[in-house]
């Protein structure tokens, strides 16, 4: 199983430490996309902060992330699952998942970035602020620039169930096709209520994330490991979930499972 994972806007502080290591990094097949696109960042926020700042959609309390971001070449790094952090992260829960759950994590999650690519949770990253959706001199769509360099790479680590739960922005930097795609299944998180006695959906938003995080955390504590979408659902049923299928996965489209909640939390 590969689980595909967006990352978080917010991240920890590098602190000091080992700087980062391009080659060290897993996916090697995409350390060459790697370095342009850090050398483009560090030099956009080496130089004027206001145009870094506008290119990359910051406000003006996130000012900061410019000088960050200019001295990524010699900050501390450390492991990438320590640097994400926010909603889904946060129900991950991986500094409290034991160590066989934990070996899991390593081998099945993959977190998509605007600077990395895709990176494993032991990579050692230093915190950076660049999200995909970036238009990044003088590369351009940084979700488009990556979808060649991972159009070779990552099918050839997908060889069983992929489960992506990534956003719109960075499901653009990779889109499984073909076979790989009919093994592939995406999670739709809705809320059912009652309202003025009649049952209705809706799609939820902000704990979508952290319904996401305790789904494949629950998963890894249960060393659960679908190779179909199929058995995907018997797994995520056995764990307690009401999921259903809304769309059977073919060459020309993914799997669409709903997972249906009652509360928010």
């Amino acid at each position: 199983m590969l689980v595909l994972l967006p990352p978080s806007e917010g991240k920890a502080a590098s602190g000091p430490g080992v700087p980062l290591a391009l080659g060290g990094l897993s996916l090697p097949g995409l350390t060459g996309a790697r370095e342009k696109v850090l050398a483009a960042l560090v030099e956009l926020c080496s130089g004027d902060t206001d145009r870094a700042a506008e290119v990359l959609g910051l406000s003006p309390g996130l000012r900061g992330e410019v000088a960050r971001n200019a001295g990524l070449l010699t900050a501390g790094a450390r492991p990438a699952g320590e640097v994400y952090t926010g909603v889904l992260f946060d129900a991950l829960g991986l500094a409290t998942l034991d160590e066989a759950a934990y070996g899991r994590a390593e081998r099945a999650l993959l977190v998509f970035s605007g600077l990395w690519g895709a990176v494993r949770i032991s990579d050692r990253i230093p915190s950076y602020r660049c999200s995909m959706g970036v238009k990044l001199p003088p590369l351009g769509a940084l979700g488009a620039y990556w979808r060649s360099a991972t159009s070779t790479v990552l099918p050839e680590v997908a060889d069983g169930l992929v489960l992506d739960l990534r956003s719109s922005a960075y499901a653009a930097a990779w889109k499984p096709a073909g076979e790989l795609l009919g093994r592939t299944a995406t999670v739709r998180v809705l809320q059912e209520r009652e309202v003025d006695g009649v049952l209705k959906r809706s799609v939820v938003s902000h704990f979508n994330k952290a319904t996401k995080g305790r789904l494949v955390r629950d998963l890894l504590v249960a060393g659960a490991g679908p190779k179909t979408p199929e058995a995907l659902v018997d797994a995520l049923l056995a764990l307690g979930y009401r999921v259903e299928v809304a769309a059977r996965g073919t060459a020309r489209k993914a799997w669409q499972l709903d997972v249906v909640v009652t509360e928010i939390h």
